[in-house]
Formats: C-alpha cells, sequence, structure tokens
C-alpha cells in the first residue's frame, strides 16, 4: 500500500500541468509518458488491451496491479478517514476531466483505486492513462 498526503493537492485548486511539471519525470528512456494523454471513447473488443500490452503498460505504474479479475488497481494509504475522502474528491475531479471513471472503495486510512473498460470488456489504454494521472497525483 503506497502512503500519501493528499492535503497539499486537494487544498486548493491545482491544474492537471500544474501536477505534472511538479511530479517529476518518472518515465523510462523511451517510454511514452502516459499521464500526459488524454482519455478517448472507445466501443467494442478490439479496443481491448492484450496481455503483453498490459504488462508494458503496467511496467510504467509503480505499485498498481491487474487482479484476478483483469481489473487496474492500486491500494492508497492515508492517516486519516478524511484525508482518504479528499483524494477520493480529487480522483473524481479528474475522472470528471477524463470522462472515465474509477470505482473507488473508501475505508479508514486507505483508497483502492479500480480501473477498467466496461465498454470494450477489459482494460483499454483509459485505464492505463488515468492509473498514471492518479499516480501522479498522489506524488504530490
Amino acid at each position: 500500500m503506497t502512503h500519501i498526503h493528499p492535503l497539499r493537492c486537494a487544498s486548493r485548486a491545482c491544474s492537471e500541468h500544474e501536477h505534472d511539471r511538479r511530479r517529476g519525470d518518472g518515465v523510462k528512456s523511451g517510454e511514452q509518458d502516459l499521464a500526459a494523454e488524454h482519455c478517448h471513447p472507445l466501443r467494442g473488443r478490439q479496443h481491448a488491451i492484450d496481455p503483453p500490452q498490459a504488462a508494458a503498460l503496467l511496467d510504467q505504474l509503480p505499485g498498481w496491479q491487474i487482479d484476478a479479475t483483469g481489473v487496474l488497481r492500486k491500494e492508497f494509504g492515508f492517516s486519516s478517514y478524511t484525508a482518504a475522502v479528499l483524494f477520493v474528491n480529487v480522483v473524481a475531479g479528474l475522472a470528471e476531466r477524463e470522462n472515465h471513471h474509477p470505482d473507488l472503495e473508501v475505508g479508514y486510512g486507505r483508497v483502492i483505486v479500480r480501473y477498467s473498460t466496461h465498454d470494450v470488456g477489459g482494460l483499454s489504454r483509459n485505464d492505463f492513462v488515468c492509473a498514471a494521472k492518479v499516480e501522479a497525483l498522489a506524488r504530490i
């Protein structure tokens, strides 16, 4: 579980570009920065990511996993319930901007973020793009 402190971000209005400038460049040489991309409407199985593509994209997302049900997920830890809820609100804003919404599970001191694309019946690039954006928010 990754422990983060979202209050610096949630306590003021931050633009996505502000986040990208401050998060540092965690991208390996030759890899495209997923967090700089934006989601696109996708429908149909032809847009689903195959396992080798998913594995390559997953390498860019520290601590994220593809679970037994095929969902991209990560658990984030917090010092309090309030901090967890603030993080959820920041993720909700991101989801609205990208029009790609994760399943969120909130508990005391933790948030689990889960992505999959129902319209393609599995994982799509949008899931990895949004996970990278959530990861960037978590590093602020």
